[in-house]
């Protein structure tokens, strides 16, 4: 008996598989008649198997959690529901979609059933991470490429960039966004972003837990050192609150953009809901594409200053990193619990010192004064250029959007060309630094420019460690900042190299800004993505993948551990200078 089940099980998952196939095809490609026909009956027959599975699974007494049994509600609700059309031929606009929806349900419910041991299939959670990003890479240009995914076709070059650019959370883009991908290439593109900003494993790890209900120890300890949890019981935990809170920010965001923008712009209701969606997550997970054929110096928007400010804190809080997130909430609420306690006086508050850790006040306030003072001396060096067309008050919002959206968001709201030679190399700089670290931004990171600084001044001041906030930073993060910026300066110098010898008839400051873009997953760029030839092409996308997997990252896949350190050599002083 327990044979006939694990077979039936694996054809359920086949079957599933079949299913998810055909609508690939079916949705990718203009299909005829009779193929939608046959790819009807066999959702329904996918649908009646996998409701069979179900109930097999809970015959076998498996108590199910409560988000396991919901998910297997919903699919026997719409294979019941599809039944009974089908049989009586009722016609229902919209019962294909939640077909389709409770096929894709079906089948990651059928995925989440393999047990996946990454312990074994790698030698360290550095190689998941970079080989899970390239997957998806290689899976999202396939879907791109797909005929139904453009208006006019694509080559497979650009079709492979636009999707190491979504995926890396990018926004460089070799063709219009807006006017080469249909609706469903744009959806494609904006499922990349939300996968890559949060980063697969996240997603994968997670849902294979909602669907499962559990995991193993060893995937526990993986994902622990990939989230960097301090816990490892908090591991899952880290993840759902991770997925929550990116879902309310966006879900917000969304919200605040539909109210902030004007209807008539727009052809349908859904056009406008989209764009707001499609901008929430793209700005929240620092990503920079747009619908718009100029993003957002499209004239109508241009001037649309609510809109830019409700993107700008999206892709704050997002380049923030959720570690901060959770810790500045942590925050509040204890100061919130205080202030109660203050007024109840019914018993003594528990004091909490160093509720704000020492993480979250070095990239508060580096990414302050990133914020603020890239703000004024945009402000300065632009008033009579590119913020001439804007009055006083669109002057000062558009010079704080310019100054954070080189923080990796690559949104634009000024005409890049026209800016002058300091403002460039303004952007520059912050585009390097980018934002903080566990968050969907690149660059070297706050944190990383805060250390370097702070070395450079105990340095000047002869002392011997670096302290800030009366504490003494670690040794290993002083060295891994040092590594971060030396690795990043290498690859960005030799992506300068390679594609100024291929393309010699580009300015060399333009090169150089495409350079710093890419790896710093900005996305801005002065005009010349579209020009490259498919060399330069591979070179950004490469410098886009090392640029979001870390180049350290990268390193500690590659080379072995080395385990016995528990030895002493002689130590010299190396002459500097």
């Amino acid at each position: 008996m327990k044979e006939f089940l694990k077979k039936y099980l694996k054809f359920s998952f086949i079957l599933s598989s079949s299913a998810m196939a055909f609508m690939i095809i079916e949705t990718g490609f203009s299909m005829p008649y009779w193929f939608k026909s046959i790819g009807s009956y066999l959702y329904l027959i996918t649908l009646g198997f996998g409701s069979i599975t179900i109930i097999v699974r809970y015959l076998g007494f498996q108590i199910p959690k409560i988000h396991i049994l919901l998910t297997d509600l919903l699919i026997l609700t719409i294979f019941g529901f599809s039944l009974y059309n089908q049989i009586y031929e009722v016609i229902d606009t919209y019962q294909k979609a939640f077909v389709l929806v409770a096929i894709i349900v079906l089948f990651l419910r059928e995925l989440s059933t393999i047990n996946l041991q990454y312990k074994k299939s790698f030698k360290n959670p550095a190689q998941l991470f970079g080989i899970s990003f390239l997957i998806l890479v290689i899976i999202g240009a396939f879907f791109l490429y797909l005929p139904n995914s453009t208006h006019h076709g694509i080559k497979f070059i650009d079709a492979l960039f636009t999707s190491v650019s979504a995926v890396c959370v990018t926004g460089l883009s070799t063709v219009n966004t807006a006017q080469t991908f249909t609706l469903l290439g744009k959806s494609i593109i904006l499922l990349l972003i939300q996968i890559g900003g949060l980063g697969i494993m996240t997603f994968a790890s997670y849902f294979s837990f909602f669907f499962k209900g559990g995991t193993s120890y060893q995937n526990t300890l993986v994902l622990g050192s990939i989230t960097n949890s301090q816990q490892i019981g908090k591991v899952i935990s880290t993840l759902k609150n991770i997925i929550l809170v990116t879902f309310i920010f966006e879900l917000v965001g969304a919200i605040s953009i539909y109210f902030s923008i004007d209807a008539e712009l727009f052809t349908s209701e859904f056009e406008r809901i989209y764009f707001s969606i499609f901008h929430s997550i793209s700005s929240f997970n620092n990503a920079g594409f747009s619908t718009l054929p100029n993003g957002l110096y499209e004239f109508t928007f241009r001037f649309n200053y609510p809109l830019h400010l409700i993107i700008s804190f999206l892709f704050i809080l997002g380049g923030l990193g959720f570690p901060i997130v959770f810790n500045i909430f942590n925050y509040f609420k204890y100061g919130i619990l205080r202030l109660i306690n203050s007024f109840l006086q019914k018993k003594r508050f528990h004091h909490m010192p160093w509720v704000l850790n020492l993480n979250s006040r070095l990239i508060l306030f580096t990414s302050f004064i990133l914020i603020f003072g890239g703000t004024i001396l945009i402000f300065i060096f632009e008033y009579h250029y590119s913020l001439s067309e804007h009055d006083l008050v669109g002057k000062m919002v558009t010079a704080f959007f310019s100054a954070t959206t080189p923080r990796t968001a690559g949104f634009n709201t000024i005409d890049m060309a026209t800016q002058s030679f300091p403002t460039i190399m303004i952007i520059i700089l912050l585009m390097w630094i980018g934002g903080s670290p566990a968050s969907t931004a690149g660059g070297i990171k706050t944190s990383t420019f805060a250390l370097a600084s702070l070395n450079i001044i105990s340095l000047a001041k002869s002392k011997n460690r670096i302290e800030i906030f009366g504490r003494e930073i670690s040794n290993n993060s002083i060295k891994r900042s040092f590594a971060a910026i030396s690795l990043s300066l290498m690859v960005i110098g030799l992506g300068i190299l390679i594609i100024g010898a291929v393309e010699p008839e580009l300015s060399f400051l333009h090169i150089i800004f495409e350079c710093f873009s890419a790896y710093s997953t900005v996305g801005l760029t002065l005009g010349i993505t579209t020009k490259l030839s498919i060399v330069s092409k591979c070179v950004l996308m490469l410098i886009m993948f090392i640029g979001r997997v870390s180049m350290l990252t990268i390193l500690i896949a590659l080379f072995e551990e080395v385990k016995f350190t528990n030895y002493k050599t002689p130590k010299e002083e190396i002459l500097i200078n």
